[in-house]
């Protein structure tokens, strides 16, 4: 027999016999790690239990205590939906269905909407097709056969139809249903044994309105019963602090759908914290060297040519045509979705010296962005909201000390409000 070796993630090496899967090895690390074992990673990449091993390779475990755990359960857990929709609903098709933040949901295409009925049934049949076992296998197939497999479905269609000619079409089967997937998935359906169906939000396909409607089923997945009772109980509290239901019982702000969704409208005591909250963080910014500026809420489209928006963003502004005047032909304009063109042409504006940079500007600009209806919640996604925006000039020299002052800046914001934060470098 030959052998090979693996490296694990403390450095040491393992020899395992050629052919080796994933799951072997754990069996050869020790008999309760292999019982553990929910999928692997190969040199950093995800894979199931039954992926062959090459030598050389770093092997790492991953149990229901690895931070990727709790995505390949939801994401498994989908997959158990899915199969419950196509044997509650077998003309049904099916669109696509990830793990999300704390749970997953699956969009499908049936015709009407679900009903409390439809759910409750659905999770019935979860419950029955996770008491069989059923193993989630991995295979392999090329386009044609791609197509053939999911003939009847038009979405996974267009899907395949999308990926690239030299990539390997991985399809992922348990029980009665198979579905594309890159996987990796647990190792059977027994593993989703704590979960709910949330809610149902209808989701046009791909996020476009001229797409068909689909049904969009959410659930939350979690390793014990526990877990999930604590996540439903702080669901239930978040609830209740939700700032949409705090707002209406404090009578600080209402939205009106005659008016239009995701349009805040302030009422006499909403008004006054917000006017506080923007005196408060004005005077910061003046204290910090920064200058206030108020430009207009429409430019010419020009404006927005020349910044990029028209070309990259155009889909989520609102635009429109002005009578400039007699035998003259209408002027497009656009409704801001952003401040930077106004502090831009208010820096042009006159000839700079080094002497005048850095030149920090402030803006608590009101801008309008084409939200999707679907997405837009409270004060949190809004169609017309204030930004809060700064803009600084300054030379190469300043851009290291400038870039921590607005980190120190961001840090006593947040701070202010006792916010834990997380912070992502982005270079566009």
């Amino acid at each position: 027999m030959v052998e090979i070796a693996v490296k694990l993630p403390d450095g040491s090496e393992l020899s395992v016999a050629e052919g080796a899967t994933v799951r072997d090895v754990a069996a050869a690390i020790g008999a309760r790690l292999a019982q553990a074992a929910i999928a692997g990673k190969l040199d950093g990449t995800l894979v199931d239990l039954g992926h062959v091993v090459n030598a050389g390779q770093t092997v790492e475990i991953v149990t229901d205590r690895s931070p990727e755990a709790l995505h390949i359960l939801r994401h498994s857990a989908a997959h158990v939906m899915a199969e419950a929709v196509k044997q509650l609903h077998p003309m049904a098709k099916f669109g696509i269905g990830p793990a999300i933040e704390d749970g997953f949901y699956y969009d499908f295409e049936v015709g009407r909407p679900f009903t409390p009925e439809d759910v409750e049934a659905i999770q019935e049949r979860m419950r029955q097709i996770i008491s069989e076992s059923l193993p989630f296998t991995r295979g392999e197939l090329d386009r044609l056969e791609a197509h053939d497999a999911f003939e009847e479905q038009p979405l996974k269609q267009e899907l395949i139809s999308e990926l690239p000619e030299d990539e390997v079409i991985s399809v992922y089967t348990q029980g009665t249903f198979t579905d594309l997937c890159r996987g990796p998935h647990v190792p059977d359906t027994s593993w989703v044994k704590a979960f709910k169906l949330t809610k149902v939000a209808g989701a046009y396909w791909r996020g476009d309105s001229d797409r068909p409607m689909l049904q969009r089923i959410y659930g939350t997945a979690w390793f014990s019963d526990k877990d999930l009772a604590a996540y439903l109980t702080r669901i239930e509290e978040a609830e209740k602090r939700d700032h949409r239901k705090l707002g209406r019982e404090l009578d600080l702000f209402s939205f009106h759908s005659e008016a239009g969704a995701g349009l805040v409208f302030y009422h006499p005591k909403g008004a006054r914290v917000l006017r506080l909250l923007q005196d408060w963080e004005r005077a910061e910014h003046y204290r910090r060297g920064y200058a206030e500026i108020i430009t207009p809420h429409i430019f010419k489209a020009d404006i927005w040519k020349t910044s990029g928006h028209y070309d990259f963003y155009r889909e989520n502004m609102y635009f429109f045509e002005i009578d400039e005047g007699e035998g003259q032909p209408p002027v497009e304009y656009g409704v801001k979705p952003m401040n930077c063109p106004g502090a831009v042409m208010v820096y042009a504006n006159d000839v700079r010296s080094y002497r005048d940079l850095p030149m920090r500007l402030l803006e608590l600009g009101t801008v309008y962005r084409h939200e999707k209806s679907g997405v837009v919640h409270g004060l949190m996604r809004a169609r017309g909201f204030t930004q809060d925006d700064a803009h600084i000039f300054c030379t190469a020299e300043q851009v290291k000390p400038e870039v921590a002052g607005v980190l120190d800046f961001v840090d006593w914001a947040m701070s202010a409000f006792g916010f834990s934060y997380t912070a992502e470098v982005s270079t566009r």
